[in-house]
């Protein structure tokens, strides 16, 4: 149809009027066919000039945005939005000419709080910026879905833990009272201790009660809220400093240590203390799948905007049917030990905003895979990925 058009309007001066008229009244139908196709969307739309003036609103945006009254096309986009925190917020991302998404603002309409979600888009025509494309989303009912699903998974995450600390609470305490009644019945049959015995009796209720203390410790730190404290830190200083403090332990359990720090961009916001003891439990994992010595690797890399950290080991390896089960609490394929090392990892990779994957196969050995997003001003080094490289532009 375009082409159609395209190839009237060149010929127009040859038209008669009646072809004139049949092809302005083909371009109204268009246009209301065009009308039709926006204002059917979900999402509300605002498209501005190059000057950042209005020059369409759809039905949805009208329903979601508050515009003040009046006309309000070839007005400024952000001084027919009555909302400060939204006008300022589009005021900005126009002029400064960037790309923003998925900007969540909070509206009060009728007593009822909305979520919106905007986005900003340039419009490219002829690969040329013609105006600007301003989207926006109700996140509301999604938003309600998510803070349910968040509930329910919270309360079964605790009913997993108050499950899992009642197990390991049962063994401990059991001893505890076999050793008292022992005590109890010494002195109730022999009417004396010697302090041999009575040493005995206390070193191991001192071990139980410590043991305890250590139940209680891991539980809580697993359920409260972390109060982290976010630094922009060197990850290969970071890194090489907790290597340097297992090294030893390394040695020991004959296992060799191999690097590869290859990311030019390295740096990250974290709480180095919640950080490095992730890694250290993701270490000591890795000694305890590798009894008899081998391999630990750790290698950082960057892969669309994000820093990659892999720690891989060549040990025992995990089963296809305790993958799923890694990161849940208190699940443990050791003898000994709470269960929760893994789940306090997950933890603190998801405070730090990144993602934590594994992949593994049984007698081959495990891979870690941290995602760390990286810091604004890092990131927009990145300039494009070419031929598998990464090209930075240095600014």
């Amino acid at each position: 149809m375009r082409k159609f058009i395209e190839k009237a309007l060149a010929k127009l001066p040859k038209l008669n009027h009646e072809q004139i008229t049949s092809l302005i009244d083909l371009l109204l139908k268009e246009h209301e066919r065009f009308e039709g196709v926006i204002d059917s969307l979900h999402e509300g739309v605002v498209v501005t000039d190059t000057n950042h003036r209005v020059m369409m609103i759809n039905k949805a945006a009208y329903r979601m945005l508050p515009f003040s009254g009046g006309e309000h096309e070839y007005h400024l986009a952000w001084a027919v939005i009555i909302d400060r925190d939204i006008s300022s917020w589009v005021e900005r991302m126009l002029k400064e000419g960037n790309k923003a998404e998925d900007e969540e603002f909070y509206l009060e309409k009728s007593d009822t709080l909305n979520i919106l979600s905007l986005t900003v888009l340039p419009l490219v025509r002829n690969r040329q910026v013609a105006g600007s494309i301003i989207l926006a989303r109700d996140i509301t009912s999604r938003k309600r879905k998510e803070a349910k699903y968040r509930r329910a998974e919270n309360l079964a995450s605790l009913t997993t833990l108050a499950a899992g600390v009642a197990h390991e609470i049962k063994n401990p305490l059991a001893s505890i009272g076999i050793h008292l009644q022992l005590m109890r019945r010494e002195v109730e049959y022999q009417h004396s201790l010697t302090e041999e015995s009575v040493c005995s009796y206390l070193d191991v209720l001192e071990e139980e009660i410590e043991r305890l203390n250590g139940i209680v410790v891991d539980f809580l730190f697993a359920v409260r809220p972390m109060d982290t404290r976010m630094k922009r830190e060197d990850m290969h200083r970071v890194l090489s400093d907790l290597l340097d403090f297992v090294r030893y332990e390394l040695e020991e359990h004959k296992i060799e240590l191999e690097t590869s720090f290859k990311a030019q961009i390295h740096k990250a916001e974290i709480d180095q203390k919640y950080f490095k003891q992730a890694l250290l439990n993701i270490i000591k994992n890795a000694i305890a799948a590798m009894p008899e010595g081998g391999h630990l690797r750790v290698s950082t890399y960057v892969s669309g905007g994000l820093l990659g950290i892999d720690i891989t080991d060549d040990g025992i390896g995990i089963t296809e049917e305790h993958m799923n089960k890694i990161f849940e609490p208190y699940f443990t394929t050791k003898d000994f030990g709470s269960g929760l090392g893994l789940t306090v990892v997950y933890k603190v990779i998801r405070e730090h905003q990144g993602d934590i994957s594994i992949n593994s196969a049984e007698g081959k050995g495990t891979t870690f895979t941290i995602l760390l997003p990286l810091p604004k001003g890092e990131h927009d080094l990145i300039s494009w990925e070419e031929d598998g490289e990464i090209h930075y532009s240095h600014r």
